[in-house]
């Protein structure tokens, strides 16, 4: 049986294809999201609060966030909606001489982009954050960095998007597409077909099983991260921490001077939530899609946080939460029409940074669709075509 047509099929219900699927039902385009599971239920379900600048690599990744963080401060407002949105700054946590003089290299980058940074020695971090262990060297602080729930957000622009008309399928899983004479027709679900003559793929980190669907190659990889959530706290943290080793671990391929990536990608990131739970971060491995990481994965990630942050040792974890992050290779998402399928369109492989580019991300694919230009001048850096792409270890 065949659903009424319409303008757009979105395939994603996470923070990306909801906030897609928003800014068309804006524009005035009949809009339908269909998500094999349900909004929040993947990786925009699985990941911190932070909306970090810091950690982004220097260049159009750093110009994308900048834009995307502005973007946000009026985001609530636009939403109607408590996003949990709190421009309280965040630090890179230094702990070796060897990290200093990387993070000294990448700040000079960070100024030049725009982002409001400083160095901090070990004393000054500790001002800022007491809870930080006395070996630490120093941090950078920025008070651009912010933080927002995931969660929250992911609902409110799913209701942003059904306000202005958009309909949300949940558990609806996409098959493939009708297409004749290399344009699309229609999509085929688990429950029957839906008349469009655009898709989406906003599918995240199964964006590239999605494409094989559509014969559309995708070169995004699932890079597996797990979370430890703990039970509720006093205030222990301020903003954010990432610590230099997260950067590294993130950005190693590209970023020289960083050591050598630490075992499981570990590297801390925390958090406190508005209820006082702690968020305790994480790992980066290419695991496929397999869930479960080890126990090992887990005690590394408890150890490297506690040698840090000192008081984490007498938390209560309650529980470890893990997701896939969209892993293209060079801190960069796709988003682009393409010419082997006319009317499909990707927009993931945010990989880490999807919270942070949500707000940009819904901007610019309306504008790739509509003929707009309202954002930065991105778009003809994020094809498949870049010479930067490099989803490696697909197996490993």
């Amino acid at each position: 049986m065949n659903d009424p047509a319409v303008d757009v099929v979105v395939i994603g219900a996470g923070v990306i294809g909801t906030s897609v699927a928003w800014r068309l039902a804006q524009s005035g385009l009949r809009v339908v999201v269909i998500d094999s599971m349900a909004p929040g239920a993947g990786a925009s379900g699985s990941c911190d609060k932070a909306i970090y600048l810091q950690s982004k690599r220097p260049g159009l990744p750093m110009h994308m966030a900048l834009e995307s963080r502005a973007m946000y401060s009026t985001l609530s407002e636009e939403l109607d909606a408590d996003i949990e949105f709190a421009p309280d700054g965040g630090m890179v946590v230094i702990e070796t001489e060897s990290q200093l003089e990387f993070m000294k290299r990448f700040i000079v980058e960070q100024k030049k982009a725009g982002i409001r940074v400083e160095l901090l020695n070990g004393d000054r971090a500790r001002d800022h954050q007491p809870a930080l262990a006395e070996h630490v060297l120093g941090a950078s602080y920025s008070p651009d960095d912010a933080e927002v729930s995931p969660l929250a957000l992911n609902a409110a622009l799913a209701d942003a998007a059904v306000r202005a008309g958009a309909r949300i399928h949940r558990h609806r899983e996409f098959l493939g597409v009708i297409a004749k004479r290399g344009r699309i027709e229609g999509v085929r679900t688990a429950t029957g077909v839906i008349p469009t003559q655009m898709v989406i793929n906003a599918a995240g980190p199964f964006a590239g099983q999605v494409g094989e669907r559509a014969g559309i190659r995708t070169p995004i990889t699932p890079r597996r991260g797990a979370i430890l959530i703990s039970d509720a706290q006093p205030q222990m943290v301020r903003g954010n921490l990432l610590c230099a080793q997260y950067v590294a671990a993130k950005h190693l391929a590209d970023m020289p001077g960083a050591e050598e990536p630490p075992p499981y990608g570990i590297g801390l990131s925390l958090g406190q939530t508005a209820s006082g739970t702690l968020l305790v971060g994480g790992s980066r491995e290419f695991a496929g899609f397999d869930k479960r990481p080890p126990r090992n994965v887990l005690t590394a990630i408890a150890s490297h946080a506690a040698r840090i942050v000192p008081g984490l040792q007498n938390v209560r974890i309650i529980r470890a939460m893990t997701g896939f992050r969209p892993y293209t290779g060079d801190g960069l998402p796709i988003i682009e029409r393409h010419d082997e399928l006319d009317g499909w369109i990707t927009a993931a492989g945010h990989e880490g940074d999807g919270i942070a580019l949500t707000p940009i991300t819904g901007v610019l694919v309306r504008d790739l669709v509509t003929g707009e230009r309202t954002a930065g001048d991105y778009l003809p850096h994020l094809s498949r075509a870049r010479s930067t792409l490099n989803p490696r270890k697909q197996a490993s």
